[in-house]
């Protein structure tokens, strides 16, 4: 079977997906048609935006198909009329349900920034870096009516260096599942997959990332905080309370492993958490519940993310000033 013989759809939405529909492209898949989420509003002034999907889709002259709900009759005849043989997913932001999941002969895959069975859901790498993983990686599954319970097909490991944040680990991901898609398909294609069930007693889930998580507990030791601020970069940003304001936090030292030059955390139990210990142009060092943490970039509410140092010349923060409270 040629590349030519199959009708491929692809879903997906965020830049995360975009290289995986590149990737087809390039590999020469005859790819009839992408569903992708609705235009939305973003920014100050919400805009109407495309998704990333939609303009790489336009790119390469693909028919883009952007249902609110795919669930809806209209959308599911709408993907019906573009005769699939095979979905392709990635992020795409919905659930697809059973009529569209036994449409296509050779079935609907999803490729999932995780080491499947662990973090299914939708917020798989925010959490391999908030829980300090080393590794994790992107699994290709069949798809099936639960959330990311399918049995898998492929897998890649990725390793997480100490200082990733999600905006990096994001980008590298998204190149390992392209790749790893150009890697599966053929053997997919002509029938030699044997599909692995996931372990259910395995499974771990990664729910959609609240408000309330995004607020630092000073009382969590030191590389817990660390974990959080850069789990929550670029989007949506970890937080504390400062001045009755938000302060959004962008960047700490790794609490046990600075850098050459950077300054180095220490333990202390004669502070309460939050405490702000000292504030130098290296940063600003703060309490924790086990261990001090230097802040080296931050946003005061209203203004835009800088360093330690330029925060300083133009505010106030004083030894012993509390951070967290609202």
């Amino acid at each position: 079977m040629s590349k030519n013989d199959v009708n491929i759809v692809f879903m997906g939405t965020p830049e995360f997906a975009v290289s995986s529909l590149r990737a087809l492209v390039e590999e020469g898949y005859r790819v009839v048609g992408v569903v992708t989420q609705p235009d939305r509003p973003t920014g100050r002034k919400r805009v109407l935006t495309p998704p990333p999907v939609k303009l790489e889709a336009e790119r390469h002259g693909i028919p883009v198909l952007q249902p609110e709900r795919i669930r809806r009759p209209e959308a599911i005849a709408g993907l019906r009329e573009l005769q699939p043989d095979l979905i392709v997913t990635a992020a795409y932001g919905q659930i697809l349900p059973k009529a569209v999941l036994e449409m296509p002969q050779h079935g609907c895959i999803n490729i999932h920034a995780s080491l499947l069975p662990k973090y299914r859901g939708g917020a798989p790498i925010h959490y391999a870096v908030m829980n300090g993983d080393p590794v994790t990686g992107v699994t290709i599954m069949y798809m099936a009516e639960g959330m990311d319970t399918g049995d898998m097909i492929s897998k890649v490991e990725v390793p997480i260096a100490d200082d990733d944040t999600t905006g990096i680990l994001f980008e590298r991901l998204a190149a390992e599942g392209a790749e790893l898609l150009k890697r599966t398909l053929p053997d997919l294609l002509a029938g030699r997959i044997v599909p692995q069930p996931q372990n259910e007693e395995e499974a771990v889930y990664s729910p959609t990332i609240k408000r309330e998580d995004e607020q630092i507990d000073w009382t969590q030791p030191a590389e817990r905080v660390y974990n959080l601020v850069r789990a929550l970069h670029p989007r949506p940003g970890a937080y504390t309370w400062w001045n009755g304001e938000v302060l959004k936090l962008w960047g700490c030292v790794h609490p046990v492993r600075p850098k050459p030059g950077q300054p180095a955390s220490r333990p202390r139990a004669d502070a309460a958490p939050g405490t702000v210990l000292q504030a130098t142009d290296q940063g600003i060092e703060v309490m924790t519940g086990s261990g001090t943490l230097w802040v080296t970039e931050l946003q005061p509410a209203g203004k835009k993310a800088m360093d330690a140092a330029q925060f300083l010349r133009g505010s106030s923060m004083a030894p012993g000033t509390v951070l967290g409270s609202g």
